[in-house]
């Protein structure tokens, strides 16, 4: 099973938030693209950050649909309850986690509030198909998924994601997962510490 941590990657989440996230709260629409989302970590990191910088009327337009190949079957109700032990919840800064979680039924667990939980939607996906769940998104994150594709894989499904962008939209990948130079011309890199692109 994918193991990833809440609040893994704080840089590049920083910089979707001072970067990416002015130009797409001008959207009426927030529709987000996490590739590879796997227990749901992820995603729901970046809920909170948007949840923390929006303010409540307008986070409910964003919409994050998380994709995985998913060959347990098992991440769908993880991501669709929004239920995770303490260990994985270690990492999320106190205020934060103050504010969107409590202790579940289950002992040593804790619960994401529905407010969170609603703005994600899980989908199994397969990267490699080249066909994207759907088009227009402002923003595509990928992360510990290229790195297990040949170059040529990762041209194609970079072009994939190139096409799925609303015009200026942003992608961001692994921070050690550098662009391929055969598509470095589809993107402008946005700071020069972080893996996070804008579509020319």
């Amino acid at each position: 099973m994918a193991f990833t941590y809440f609040f893994r990657d704080l840089q590049t989440l920083e910089v979707i938030r001072d970067y990416a996230l002015p130009y797409l709260s001008s959207k009426q629409y927030i529709n987000i693209w996490d590739a590879g989302c796997a227990m749901g970590q992820e995603p729901y990191s970046l809920s909170m950050i948007l949840c923390e910088n929006l303010g409540y009327m307008y986070f409910r337009n964003v919409e994050i649909l998380a994709t995985d190949i998913d060959e347990s079957n098992l991440f769908e109700n993880i991501i669709s309850e929004g239920s995770y032990p303490e260990e994985q919840i270690q990492r999320i800064p106190k205020d934060i986690f103050n504010a969107y979680f409590k202790p579940d039924d289950k002992d040593g667990y804790f619960k994401l509030n529905e407010e969170i939980r609603k703005s994600v939607t899980f989908q199994k996906h397969d990267l490699l198909s080249l066909s994207p769940p759907k088009k227009d998104f402002g923003l595509i994150i990928c992360k510990n998924v290229l790195l297990h594709f040949n170059e040529e894989q990762r041209i194609k499904v970079i072009k994939m994601y190139y096409d799925s962008l609303i015009e200026g939209g942003y992608l961001a990948m692994e921070q050690t997962q550098k662009l391929p130079k055969e598509v470095q011309h589809l993107f402008e890199p946005v700071v020069s510490n972080a893996q996070v692109f804008k579509k020319r």
